[in-house]
């Protein structure tokens, strides 16, 4: 009989950022559960790939705004790992699904504020609340931060702020969970290659350059730079890592 392979669940694991993490958490030969918002022909296409990986791959929708769906949401996921893998628990839950509202400090509207505070904070805390009966002990959380958080970059004054909160928040649950032997910690990503505010940083030229003259190693960063090291921090090599933020920049504004 085979033991049964690690199982992580990642949120906004569709595109971008999360898609990275989901291959390369399925490359270290973990199953995957991952949520999506709107997307699914992408989903669909991600689990596609899951499984010419050789591993499992199971997409659920999730709008992570939406804190009033997690209770169904929870009982979805665990009859699906029930279906899938005949257990109701997983290892690893990486809190990754965002977007940005850029917008001055100034102008920045409380509506888009609560937007982002919903989907960077309450929903990861609220969602994590829901999940941690399912996580096995020895088990991790990883959430997903900023480099913003620790330079500032006028227009991201509220983004970085609620990524500042979660940053705080992932030493209290380091501390909390402990105790079940249950690792927390961050990744804070520089700018990155993505979708994300349009694709600004992929698209827009300019921007590009010059984001690449503020880092050390002289680029802007690509999704494959990030999720290897989620990967590394749902595994047994990162057994001793816990509370601890990895910022993922490649040097940026040093």
């Amino acid at each position: 009989m085979s033991l049964q392979n690690k199982i992580a669940v990642v949120t906004g694991g569709s595109r971008g950022l999360g898609k990275d993490m989901v291959l390369s958490l399925a490359k270290n030969g973990l199953d995957i559960v991952f949520t999506y918002n709107s997307q699914k022909e992408s989903a669909d296409a991600v689990i596609e790939q899951i499984e010419a990986l050789g591993q499992k791959g199971i997409a659920l929708q999730l709008d992570v705004a939406d804190l009033s769906t997690f209770d169904v949401f929870t009982k979805r996921l665990t009859s699906e790992l029930l279906s899938h893998f005949n257990t109701d628990r997983f290892d690893f839950l990486i809190n990754n699904a965002g977007f940005i509202h850029y917008s001055d400090f100034e102008t920045i509207s409380e509506a888009q504020f609560t937007e982002m505070e919903n989907v960077h904070l309450k929903g990861p805390f609220f969602l994590t609340q829901k999940l941690m009966p399912y996580i096995n002990s020895f088990g991790g959380i990883v959430n997903v931060s900023s480099g913003l958080t620790r330079f500032a970059t006028p227009g991201f004054a509220a983004y970085a702020a609620l990524k500042g909160a979660v940053e705080t928040l992932t030493k209290y649950q380091a501390k909390e969970l402990g105790k079940r032997n249950i690792r927390a910690n961050v990744v804070a990503p520089g700018a990155i290659e993505t979708d994300i505010m349009g694709g600004a940083v992929r698209d827009n030229a300019e921007m590009n350059q010059h984001l690449a003259s503020q880092t050390a190693l002289g680029r802007v960063g690509l999704p494959e730079d990030v999720g290897g090291v989620v990967a590394f921090l749902c595994s047994d090599a990162a057994g001793w890592i816990n509370a601890q933020r990895i910022e993922i920049s490649g040097g940026a504004n040093l």
